[in-house]
């Protein structure tokens, strides 16, 4: 069986993961909504707001306004603590299966250190058992799904003063930083600081086929993000080589399920419409079928102290049915 689906290197139905961080007031959820709005072609009906600040959210139901002053509304959910790796995946996937184009994340940072994220998985273990060891895999099967998944996704990082304590004597700043994985703002395709209400912005990554838009690596911008800079991406987007739309979404839609394993591939496989899955040579495609059945492999490796790693997920996480009581 294939692995890997080798071709000829083409732009073609590309889908982007944006960054936004910056502090509170710092313009992240407002400039995140417009650039979706425009990524969506100005249809707010495929526009998705994951809302992680207690329906904070919803303040900004009215901020999509056309020049006729009418409200388009985008698509809202709220959720609540545990903030764990496997519910922020989960909730991805109910926005793509809602048929999303473009999620805004707001924020991804109680993901890392909020109730029941990544920090908190870590400290939950025994001393004896290096927590990390758990916990990483967890973020990383996030951002995969994240990555993988059949929509743009936009994430809003909280930052805040980061400070060095090697020497309680003598502490050193290390200025305002993203609360999120070191090196969570380099998995994006784009990825920037906002300062000033969204009037200022640091690029700190940014291909060049996009700096026409955002910027060039380092540099400092002024003014506003808009839907029209969110427009701009999605012709950049579309500008990549034509692709069968509908097999398009079904592969992303199958590759973001196969991390779930080989049962529930099989089963998002039977949901697809028969006329996409007689496109698709009616079986999964052999790459993706590969990834679960080693997704699969791995879940079934015992972890020293004798445990699975299944057990101890579901001992520190819980499934997903039991968090959403």
């Amino acid at each position: 069986m294939s692995v890997i689906n080798i071709r000829k290197a083409e732009r073609a139905g590309a889908r982007l993961v944006l960054g936004i961080a910056g502090i509170s007031g710092s313009g992240k959820t407002y400039s995140a909504l417009q650039l979706a709005w425009g990524l969506a072609k100005g249809d707010a009906s495929k526009v998705g707001l994951l809302d992680t600040e207690n329906k904070r959210g919803s303040l900004y139901s009215e901020i999509l306004k056309g020049k006729d002053g009418k409200v388009h509304q985008f698509l809202i959910g709220d959720l609540d603590a545990p903030f764990s790796p496997a519910r922020y995946a989960d909730a991805i996937l109910e926005f793509q299966k809602a048929g999303v184009e473009v999620l805004v994340i707001d924020s991804v940072s109680h993901e890392w250190n909020g109730l029941g994220g990544v920090l908190e998985i870590v400290n939950s273990y025994p001393k004896a058992i290096h927590g990390w060891n758990f916990a990483t895999p967890e973020h990383r099967k996030f951002v995969n799904v994240m990555l993988q998944s059949d929509m743009h996704v936009i994430v809003c990082v909280r930052a805040a003063q980061k400070v060095d304590w090697k020497d309680p004597k003598n502490p050193q700043s290390l200025g305002i930083m993203p609360i999120q994985r070191e090196d969570f703002m380099f998995e994006m395709t784009a990825s920037m600081m906002m300062w000033n209400g969204g009037k200022e912005r640091q690029i700190l990554k940014c291909p060049e086929d996009l700096v026409p838009i955002f910027g060039e690596n380092g540099s400092n911008q002024a003014g506003f993000l808009t839907a029209s800079h969110g427009l701009q991406l999605r012709k950049w987007v579309d500008g990549g080589k034509e692709v069968n739309a509908q097999q398009d979404n079904a592969r992303n839609t199958l590759r973001s399920i196969a991390e779930q394993g080989v049962d529930a591939l099989n089963t998002a496989w039977k949901e697809l419409p028969a006329g996409v899955r007689k496109e698709l040579g009616n079986k999964v495609p052999e790459e993706i079928m590969a990834s679960a059945e080693a997704f699969d492999r791995q879940r079934k490796q015992v972890q020293p102290g004798g445990e699975q790693l299944d057990d101890l997920n579901n001992q520190v996480l819980g499934n997903s049915a039991q968090a959403a009581e």
